[in-house]
């Protein structure tokens, strides 16, 4: 049995060759990023660059793949360990490094930034092919994390952030996030994966569904 068959069974010879065949990038790949990364890449979507700054820490070991034996590793060169087609690429992810990367080859921009300011400027620039993540920390039900307008999310107080950020600087186009609608069970930055998780796999289900969609 290949590789991909149960994959090919679900969404058919044709459609995998769209998933195939795509060219995505991903910035962030903690604990909601890295599940993207790992559903897309066992999924066929193979062609991935994946940006991150951050080394591993001890604290990351409860919510992020690619933790356990790699404390101190820079997280994107272990992940290219992991899944070695993908593209690794360490760099502090800035407005001035949006502005400066080329993105016009991605079919997608995977945003799972946990910065106001870069995310609010990618959002800005590059809304019409950005996915957009909030951060799944401080919550316990995966059932609550939904995909909708920036505009009418509620309960996430990251993504008011990010709302209020982009108002000021009058953006007013329709766009989509996936937040959770669960009120915050702590005051600092719990986590449970089985949420944090759930991100993830949310951002790649969209990811996915989007690319069969398109040329229909």
């Amino acid at each position: 049995m290949q590789e991909y068959d149960r994959t090919i069974k679900l969404f058919g010879e044709e459609n995998f060759e769209k998933i195939k065949n795509a060219k995505v990038i991903l910035l962030g790949v903690g604990g909601v990023g890295s599940f993207a990364l790992d559903s897309l890449y066992n999924t066929g979507l193979t062609n991935i660059t994946i940006v991150d700054f951050d080394t591993y820490e001890e604290s990351n070991m409860n919510r992020q793949l690619g933790s356990h034996g790699n404390v101190g590793k820079v997280k994107v060169e272990a992940l290219k360990q992991r899944y070695p087609k993908v593209e690794a690429i360490h760099a502090k992810i800035t407005p001035q490094w949006i502005d400066n990367f080329d993105f016009s080859s991605y079919d997608y921009i995977l945003d799972a930034i946990d910065d106001v300011s870069p995310k609010v400027h990618l959002i800005q620039r590059y809304f019409t092919k950005v996915i957009s993540t909030s951060g799944g920390a401080k919550r316990l039900d995966p059932s609550k994390i939904e995909y909708k307008s920036i505009w009418d999310t509620y309960n996430d107080p990251f993504i008011r952030k990010i709302r209020t950020e982009l108002k000021k600087r009058g953006f007013k186009k329709k766009f989509k996030v996936v937040f959770s609608g669960e009120n915050p069970n702590c005051i600092e930055k719990g986590s449970f994966e089985a949420v944090t998780g759930s991100f993830g796999f949310m951002m790649a289900a969209i990811t996915i569904n989007k690319l069969l969609s398109r040329n229909k």
